[in-house]
């Protein structure tokens, strides 16, 4: 295997987020403690030299990795840390998958991490102007652009909203969609509403969809993220 390029992963400080539910009208906090993003979303470039297969139609190495399920994101963070010497945070026994929060490996951000670390101390709806921040419909020409093109939040992350939604390890509410799961970030083909920090929305994990991506999470020494 070739050598990947290379990952930017920024450290994200401890903190508490509030996220709600439109659909229910509720609202849980949850407590954070330190923990890593990439500041961009997997590229097709770093997918393909882990994995060999470049998903999606588009062209363009820098371009957001798209078509992928859940689970393909969750095995393609196992083979990447066992290509760079780490523990693998996830146990995968067909379509059963445990995280093991100890291990130093590559995973999906919780829900909680993703919004913490997309609001990066702000308040609003977003961390900027939507169009100086994110590609969305009015500005996208209908398609993905290439990653950290547009600025990013106070804590250094670009395409946090827009460009593509992002999986997160969270189940959305098992009760009634069980295993579906959530998504984040708002993407290329969407409207202004969707991309807010708190919308969130949820799809069954084998689906694979040409405006729905991820990002890479790390927990760090002495630090677990909070189950789910």
């Amino acid at each position: 295997m070739d050598a990947d390029p290379r990952i930017e992963m920024i450290t994200i400080p401890a903190g508490r987020v509030t996220l709600s539910d439109r659909r229910t009208q509720s609202r849980w906090s949850v407590e954070l403690t330190p923990y890593r993003l990439a500041a961009v979303p997997v590229t097709r470039r770093l997918y393909a030299r882990s994995t060999g297969h470049r998903p999606g139609t588009a062209v363009g190495d820098q371009l957001p990795v798209v078509g992928v399920s859940w689970l393909d994101a969750v095995r393609f963070c196992n083979t990447l840390s066992h290509h760079e010497g780490l523990r693998p945070a996830y146990r995968i026994r067909g379509e059963s998958v445990e995280c093991d929060a100890t291990a130093d490996g590559y995973r999906l951000p919780t829900e909680a991490e993703w919004e913490h670390a997309c609001r990066a101390g702000t308040t609003g709806p977003r961390y900027g102007a939507l169009d100086e921040i994110a590609w969305y419909r009015g500005n996208s020409d209908e398609q993905p652009r290439p990653v950290g093109g547009k600025r990013p939040n106070p804590w250094g992350l670009h395409d946090m909203l827009g460009n593509v939604w992002e999986w997160c390890w969270d189940l959305y509410d098992p009760e009634v969609y069980g295993g579906y799961r959530v998504l984040r970030g708002g993407g290329w083909f969407d409207e202004p509403w969707s991309c807010r920090v708190s919308v969130r929305r949820r799809t069954h994990p084998s689906l694979r969809i040409d405006d729905l991506g991820f990002r890479l999470a790390r927990s760090l020494d002495g630090h677990v993220a909070p189950p789910r």
